[in-house]
């Protein structure tokens, strides 16, 4: 401990991934319904699609929900489950930073399901990321009921939801639950009062306000004090005009002790949410597994611990409003993006797993089309409609040639190298349809021009002949002439790919880590 700051200790933290910025791929034959929704569906490894979309979409995300792997030792098909703890606090981490930048700064918040195995040393690393004083709570959700017999300890039936803000600021605020009729049944109308339904609630208070105890008679002549160590809610002049206003019930003969009468008009229409979450309110796996088999879609996939579609809506009902943006980057069976899409939020789901094309996809596509029954569907009244546009990850911008040389991937050429190029240097991709040097800019007045050609003297001259004198440009070409590179101060030239060899990690693919890779690190330092 340091400067009274807990932070959590593993092996290989200090080991920092330079993730690659990569541009991201519309499969227009994948994309579906509606394009211009702005939901997104996208295949690949989730911590490079979140750096891939760290650029566009900083501080645009209202809430996020994630289920990550939790590291149990159990085997998973489609993340590898069984990893050691440093790795997994790895693997988290660097994925936790990015998904905070993406937040929104105003009510911004992320939801991680995770159980006891990980949830004290997420707490810690969460703490670490997000700060301490942007921890909301942890929400317990009861996610089986029957016991496992063969269990020779406890049975576990629950998860954690840990809950922080990106800025929980005195301002700060979650959605209240609506209210439903089981809450609203317990008002009824005893005595015909035109404001409408009502229920009593205790007159007397503890601790004892002295000023507060009095004796009230009832209109049976009956006289009451309130019980001992107790006081009137009221005092007595307020409490005589409760009486005038009839707000006081003393019972169907006028005998009861007093009570006061709370109108269900006048009570908010939300409620605040407790964080114990029951499997009646908000189902469980077995729901979830049942909601899956229900989809009748032909996939090989397995998953062992899906989510019910009424967990994540109670989520997206406090974290978020009608067309509001959420994520997940770990979506698994597709559940967080089938419920935004009825709950009428945009949305952005990333799986790096074949089941995006084998079961999110499809499961999806049934939503859209309206020919999905469970779930949410009827509570909702959700009749299908939206769409999503599906990206693929593009691959590593280099790659080593036959003389284990860095060189532009042959994959990347015109258009796509130019998209590729203004990610990494941090430019807004944003082609002049008047200047052809024009290709994307980083302020008003700052441009990138990304070519193959070779910049001679006569070449840089002609383009400073039609900039303003407000204007610079960086030119990423992979040969010039030597005379050109200081030739103008509004002008810098870069020759690619030397000038980016060391911005981040090329040719990597896999995040998932692994416990061999961090300790070979180790190692060598």
């Amino acid at each position: 401990m340091s400067n009274s700051k807990l932070e959590l200790t593993w092996i290989g933290k200090d080991k920092k991934f330079k993730i690659e910025p990569r541009i991201l791929i519309e499969d227009k034959e994948k994309s579906y319904g509606d394009k211009d929704t702005g939901n997104m569906l996208i295949h690949g490894d989730n911590l490079l699609a979140l750096k891939a979309l760290e650029d566009k979409y900083t501080n645009k995300i209202k809430c996020i929900y994630i289920d990550p792997p939790y590291n149990t030792g159990s085997a998973f098909e489609h993340y590898d489950d069984n990893l050691e703890h440093s790795t997994w606090l790895n693997l988290m981490s660097c994925r936790l930073k990015i998904l905070r930048n993406l937040l929104k700064d105003d009510g911004g918040t992320i939801w991680i399901s995770i159980d006891s195995d990980e949830s004290h040393y997420l707490k810690v690393l969460c703490d670490e990321i997000f700060g301490r004083n942007n921890f909301i709570d942890e929400v317990v959700w009861q996610r089986a009921y029957s016991p496992i017999n063969l269990k020779k300890t406890l049975s576990r039936a629950h998860d954690i939801i840990l809950v922080y803000a990106k800025n929980k600021t005195a301002k700060f605020e979650l959605n209240k639950l609506p209210r439903n009729e089981a809450m609203n049944s317990r008002y009824k109308n005893l005595d015909n009062d035109p404001r409408g339904k009502w229920k009593s609630s205790d007159l007397s208070v503890g601790p004892a306000v002295a000023s507060n105890i009095y004796e009230i008679t009832t209109p049976s002549g009956k006289k009451v004090l309130p019980p001992k160590g107790y006081s009137w809610r009221l005092s007595k002049e307020r409490f005589e005009e409760y009486v005038k206003d009839n707000r006081i019930w003393f019972g169907p003969n006028g005998n009861n002790v007093p009570s006061i009468k709370r109108f269900l008009s006048e009570v908010k229409q939300g409620i605040t949410p407790i964080t114990w979450w029951t499997r009646e309110e908000v189902g469980d796996n077995q729901e979830a597994k049942r909601e899956i088999k229900s989809l009748n879609i032909e996939s090989d996939e397995v998953f062992e611990t899906p989510k019910p579609e009424r967990l994540i809506e109670r989520i997206l009902t406090i974290g978020s409003n009608k067309g509001d943006l959420v994520l997940d980057s770990f979506l698994g069976s597709g559940t967080t993006a089938a419920v935004a899409q009825k709950m009428n939020r945009k949305w952005i789901g990333i799986e790096m797993g074949q089941q995006c094309y084998t079961y999110c996809k499809e499961r999806i596509d049934k939503v859209i089309d309206g020919n999905d029954d469970g779930g949410i569907t009827k509570s909702q009244n959700w009749q299908g409609g939206g769409g999503y546009k599906f990206y693929e990850l593009a691959p590593s911008l280099l790659v080593k040639d036959k003389f284990n040389n860095w060189v532009i991937s042959e994959n990347f050429n015109g258009d796509l190298l130019i998209r590729a190029i203004c990610k990494q240097e941090k430019f807004d991709y944003s082609p002049d349809n008047n200047y052809y040097w024009k290709q994307g800019k980083s302020s008003e007045n700052d441009y990138i021009y990304v070519t193959t050609n070779y910049i001679s003297l006569e070449y840089l001259q002609n383009i400073k002949e039609e900039m303003k004198d407000d204007e610079s440009l960086l030119i990423c070409c992979k040969a010039y002439q030597e005379e050109c590179k200081d030739k103008y101060d509004n002008i810098t030239i870069k020759k690619i790919p030397q000038s980016i060899l060391n911005n981040c990690e090329y040719g990597r693919d896999d995040y998932s880590l692994n416990i061999e890779e961090v300790l070979e690190g180790q190692e060598h330092e």
